[in-house]
């Protein structure tokens, strides 16, 4: 009887949240009856009724607690009782440490953390943007196929953990420009879908008023997507030199691809930004392939994070957004201390071809990009995260998908219906404070004019 006594008081301890030293059972039932009211059903269908699950908290605000505890019915197949639940969820876990991957160092003698710290906030905000980012790229893939969109198109689905990771480390003011891969980046840095699909779709409500495409979004602190190869490492260091001599403690964050790690204006980059102790991020995304290469084909050395020689540099798994974002952490305070320069290399994949005109698949195996999509996924691993330890629930992430299906949807149907911009817009905007200019067009009759 003490034994079945002491396992009724545990469960009672568990439903209520009070210590069993503390209570006798007489007193936890009365605890109880603050969570569970038992009644007799008004008709004997009630009893079939299945359960019903609660509606999830918004997840871009904590919710106080009394908004989280909503009461649900639990219908019992026993007869003659209906048990009436109420179900919270603010006994979900508001943060956990993870165990990440070690960082291989180059010229350091200590490298970022091991753990990483994730509020259940930071956590379904890294996914939301993630899963956005891909829903957005696999809408782009669709409207490519259904040649709305034209021209260049390179997509970032598999990547995501890199453009997340590095701006959960950094602040908006710190600064970041990056290859012709550049959606993801765009909308971390603060623009909206559906400006981002309608510059896709060369309509004038996009980003750069449909005048710039996949290759050329631009936003504050931001400065593109570029379409030459490698071009924008030295464009990096003279933002990087700008924020030295201004003295405000910010960074640039310069970014290209294993394909442009053998240009020889990086190396030229990282000998001036080595002398002048720049406060430069170098990330070589490595996603495995240059257009169709492999990095074993097109580099004699793959260590791309050892590049920089006299760079300190950093190996990353850029798979892990929790890795990205320590490791990003430990590159800016390196930077903003004064130490000069770091370079980060970045292990990732890409799912799509190089671009929409590569399928992707005549240089490796669909077999290899499933087993790296079931085993390495940047956004299922956080979600898995987060479910293992409690810290939200399918019921949470379900309605998060929907609400982003939603709004790629409703960015589409934007950038399919948004009108494109007239003849008079062609020329405008070549200088920014210049009064009105005459542009000569593609005949000595041809007129047009540039309105800054």
């Amino acid at each position: 009887m003490k034994t079945m006594m002491t396992i009724i008081a545990n469960a009672l301890c568990r439903i209520t949240g009070r210590n069993v030293g503390a209570q006798t059972v007489s007193e936890l039932l009365i605890d109880l009856s603050e969570y569970v009211s038992v009644t007799s059903p008004s008709s004997p269908d009630l009893a079939k009724t299945r359960w019903q699950p609660p509606e999830p908290p918004p997840v871009s605000t904590r919710a106080p607690v009394e908004e989280l505890v909503s009461p649900q019915s639990d219908q019992l197949d026993a007869p003659g009782a209906r048990v009436v639940v109420s179900r919270s969820f603010a006994d979900l876990t508001t943060q956990a440490t993870f165990d990440i991957k070690k960082c291989d160092l180059h010229r350091l003698e200590e490298g970022p953390p091991v753990e990483a710290e994730l509020t259940r906030d930071q956590g379904l905000h890294y996914y939301r943007t993630m899963q956005t980012v891909r829903r957005m790229e696999l809408k782009a893939d669709q409207l490519y196929k259904q040649k709305i969109i034209r021209g260049f198109c390179h997509l970032y689905d598999g990547q995501e953990a890199c453009a997340v990771g590095i701006e959960a480390a950094v602040t908006p003011s710190d600064h970041l420009i990056t290859a012709y891969r550049a959606h993801g980046y765009t909308y971390t840095r603060g623009v909206a879908v559906k400006e981002i699909l309608a510059e896709l779709t060369g309509r004038q409500g996009g980003v750069a008023k449909g005048k710039g495409g996949s290759m050329h979004m631009y936003a504050p602190h931001f400065y593109g997507g570029n379409g030459i190869v490698g071009a924008q490492v030295p464009l990096g260091a003279g933002i990087a030199l700008a924020c030295q001599y201004q003295g405000n403690k910010q960074v640039c964050v310069t970014l290209y691809g294993d394909g442009a790690a053998n240009q020889g204006q990086i190396f030229e980059t990282f000998n001036m930004a080595s002398l002048w102790k720049l406060p430069c991020i170098f990330v070589c995304e490595n996603n495995k392939y240059g257009m169709g290469t492999s990095v074993e084909r097109a580099a004699a050395s793959t260590d791309y994070y050892k590049r920089g020689d006299f760079i300190p540099g950093i190996r990353v798994d850029g798979m892990d957004v929790l890795c990205v974002r320590e490791a990003t952490k430990f590159a800016a305070d390196h930077c903003r201390s004064g130490k000069g320069p770091i370079i980060m290399e970045l292990q990732t994949y890409r799912y799509h071809g190089h671009s929409m005109s590569d399928p992707g698949v005549s240089y490796r195996s669909r077999d290899e990009i499933q087993e790296v999509r079931s085993k390495s996924d940047p956004i299922s691993m956080l979600k898995e995260r987060m479910l293992t330890n409690n810290m939200a629930s399918a019921e949470e992430f379900k309605e998060i998908d929907l609400e982003i299906r939603k709004e790629v949807e409703d960015a589409a149907l934007f950038a399919t219906s948004d009108p494109e911009p007239p003849l008079e817009e062609l020329c405008n905007h070549i200088f920014h404070n210049s009064p009105p200019l005459e542009v000569r067009g593609t005949s000595p009759w041809s007129k047009l004019k540039s309105i800054s």
